[in-house]
């Protein structure tokens, strides 16, 4: 039975008012499971409507467990809807004197969200005065990993999806899933200067946008070949991005296909590389180039060369590969062969890369159908020798022998001029071997 009944057909159903600034024009109360007030509505607006000066709905509890607004919707629509035309209003305003929530949304079924908040400024806004908690908190206990977010903003028009300011961090993420992020964005949008799925700024603070984690600070993923998975851009005199680590790398840049790094400018280094200790730029490859330069250097100090000779690739008679530390002749087309006669003055030098001694530069390095090699012209390098010519002792001049591909000792001085490889590092008493010698040519 029903305790009291309005109903009228044009006017309200029931009104309540009273002049007591702490007292309820209309107060309803259930000591059960029920409702203290309850409002439906068949084909109307709403159940329950709220209009005020200030707060549309008001509501407070003071049970830890419970909300001060709760919500519900079982089917796909809005479980709290608030709406003011005040521009200092409130659509919806929650709050809770115990732990729990001013405000829970609650969706069971495929609803879009258990809170919804639009306007023409801010769809959602929270404040807190508290300096460990958040204004806005999201959480999310789903497992799609493409689509359950904590927070998700949204703005297909205004100037950001999610806007977080701070003292402090504007937006602070956090995560204990190993796959997924602490701060997640996505931009649909086609703007190749302007759209941002994460964008961070600070007018005096250390950054703009502040990553830290046990691996990756800020992580950065596009499929986009001409974008960039982190783009950084500095207005001022200051940097683009800057990378800090005080015991791994700054910067890390990998790519299975393009490069690992790029960097451009129009009036400054496209790269720069500095340490206090060790090395500026760090270049390593397993199977190609470690560096390429497409245009002149520029070097104020030395330059170190962990390799021993300076060589230059020549085109090798035939088609073979002849072995380093071949002593190589002129032949008359020009092409370089392997020597066979003793005091040829139409020596070349050796071919480079015998023993533990590799070249330090290679010149004239090209593509080409013939067969080319480095040929050793200055430093030192692994040769074949033969003894039987006579014993070498370090220090003795090498000329070209009639052992093919051997160097031997330059007995005759007469003969050797203009035929001379170079001088013996390691002696050798007989028989043929392998000895390191420093070239130089005469």
């Amino acid at each position: 039975m029903v305790a009291f009944l309005g109903n009228t057909e044009n006017e309200d159903g029931v009104i309540g008012t009273t002049g007591a600034d702490d007292k309820s024009g209309v107060f309803g109360r259930a000591n059960s499971k029920g409702w203290g007030v309850f409002g439906f509505s068949e084909k109307g607006f709403a159940g329950v409507f709220g209009s005020g000066g200030d707060n549309g709905v008001f509501g407070q509890t003071n049970n830890a467990g419970s909300s001060g607004v709760y919500g519900k919707n079982d089917s796909g629509g809005i479980g709290v809807f608030g709406q003011s035309l005040n521009g200092s209003g409130t659509g919806v305003l929650g709050r809770n004197e115990g732990s729990g929530w001013g405000v829970h949304g609650h969706v069971e079924g495929t609803g879009f969200a258990g809170v919804f908040g639009s306007g023409k400024n801010n769809g959602v806004f929270g404040l807190t005065e508290n300096g460990e908690a958040s204004g806005v908190h999201g959480r999310n206990n789903g497992t799609n990993p493409r689509g359950a977010w904590g927070v998700f903003g949204f703005s297909p028009n205004g100037f950001a999806g999610v806007f977080g300011s701070g003292g402090q961090n504007g937006v602070f993420g956090q995560t204990n899933n190993g796959d997924a992020s602490g701060v997640y964005g996505t931009n649909d949008g086609n703007n190749p200067t302007g759209s941002w799925g994460v964008f961070g700024f600070s007018k005096n603070g250390f950054a703009g946008v502040f990553g830290s984690g046990a691996q990756n600070g800020v992580f950065g993923q596009t499929n986009n070949q001409s974008a960039s998975g982190v783009h950084g851009r500095n207005d001022g005199n200051g940097n683009g991005v800057l990378g800090s680590s005080d015991g791994g790398d700054g910067v890390d840049g990998f790519s299975k296909s393009r490069n690992g790094v790029f960097g451009q400018s129009e009036t400054g280094s496209g790269l720069h590389g500095y340490s206090k200790q060790q090395f500026g730029i760090y270049a390593r490859s397993d199977t190609g180039m470690a560096g390429f330069f497409d245009g002149s250097i520029t070097v104020k100090n030395d330059i170190i060369l962990a390799n021993a000779d300076c060589a230059e690739d020549f085109d090798i008679a035939g088609l073979e590969k002849v072995e380093p530390g071949t002593v190589m002749v002129i032949d008359s087309e020009g092409s370089l062969r392997e020597c066979d006669r003793a005091y040829d003055k139409c020596v070349a030098g050796v071919i480079s890369g015998a023993g533990k001694y590799k070249p330090a530069i290679v010149l004239d390095k090209q593509e080409s159908s013939k067969n080319r090699m480095p040929i050793a012209l200055m430093g030192k390098v692994y040769c074949k020798v033969d003894a039987s010519y006579g014993a070498i002792e370090v220090g003795d001049l090498l000329t070209t022998s009639a052992t093919l591909g051997y160097a031997m000792k330059a007995n005759d001085p007469m003969k050797a001029f203009g035929a001379v490889i170079g001088k013996a590092l390691r002696p050798i008493e007989s028989g043929k071997g392998l000895i390191p010698i420093l070239i130089a040519l005469q």
